[in-house]
């Protein structure tokens, strides 16, 4: 039985979706495993938001460990993020207070020994003394090689790079940011018939105005940056219990940093838009 800890912020409507479709694909025998933890970087209290994610957790008979980012140390916090503004990289002071950050959090977390982690919903960089102690994977909305930052700044890049096709992805979490190996994948087209008049619209749009003025005026309510952020999201679901049912049956294993599967190791991680395909048309039908 796959033992899996649960990493999130729990700041919105989202975190709870994936937590519950876990839930539900353990409970009906998807996958082979529990949830032994749940783990938030927010408080009872703190955000009204983080307080109905935990709440939801606590209904499910979950046990949870919370640990507010926002009053870990706050001077040594906020002193690192003004740092790393004016930089444009993370300083030094920032680097500390994560690791600082993540020696307590595992404290509490010692008296578990996950086999993997889910990173779902978790807005925090990772220190490298985390990801040297935990065999932890994350969701990144993107192909293996694509874009990387915040699934806003992906899109943002796809509709820059005018981009044929995105995907999703659950990667290894390594030290280096969103560039851990991939461990499975689905594809989808972002220019399909149906999207196309979207694209017209953006390319007469960017005609008179900038991205920044874009995004500054419409933001995510732009039509083709809804789409595709729709389409991506009606993936991220079914992938995470696809990898998650191919861990607990040991197809796959991280071995060293690395992910191998049947004794090769893995260079773009497992096809499965085969399997995500199918599973959005059952749900649809």
């Amino acid at each position: 039985m796959l033992d899996i800890g649960w990493f999130s912020s729990g700041r919105d409507e989202a975190a709870i979706d994936l937590l519950k479709v876990v839930s539900n694909a353990i409970n009906k025998g998807i996958i082979e495993g529990k949830i032994s933890f749940v783990f938030v970087t927010r408080e009872k209290g703190e955000k009204p938001e983080s307080d109905k994610f935990i709440e939801f957790a606590e209904n499910l008979g979950l046990k949870i460990i919370t640990l507010s980012h926002r009053n870990f140390l706050p001077e040594l916090r906020k002193k690192g993020l003004e740092e790393s503004s004016k930089s444009g990289v993370d300083s030094p002071t920032i680097e500390k207070w994560r690791t600082l950050y993540d020696e307590t959090a595992m404290d509490l977390l010692s008296n578990y020994n996950p086999d993997i982690i889910v990173l779902a919903g978790y807005m925090l960089i990772v220190s490298p003394d985390m990801c040297r102690k935990y065999k932890m994977i994350n969701l990144h909305p993107a192909l293996p090689g694509g874009p990387k930052g915040t699934w806003q700044e992906v899109i943002w890049q796809l509709i820059e790079q005018r981009a044929k096709k995105s995907g999703v992805m659950m990667h290894l979490i390594t030290p280096e940011l969103d560039a851990g190996p991939a461990i499975t994948y689905c594809e989808y087209s972002i220019y399909d018939d149906p999207i196309k008049p979207l694209w017209e619209q953006w390319e007469h749009k960017s005609k008179n105005k900038t991205l920044s003025e874009i995004q500054n005026t419409e933001g995510e309510d732009e039509p083709l940056f809804k789409e595709i952020r729709r389409r991506g999201l009606k993936r991220e679901f079914p992938l995470i219990v696809a990898t998650l049912r191919s861990a607990s049956l040991g197809e796959f294993s991280i071995v060293d940093g690395e992910v191998v599967s049947h004794g090769q190791k893995l260079t773009r991680g497992v096809d499965l838009t085969e399997y995500v395909e199918s599973a959005i048309c059952d749900e649809n039908m």
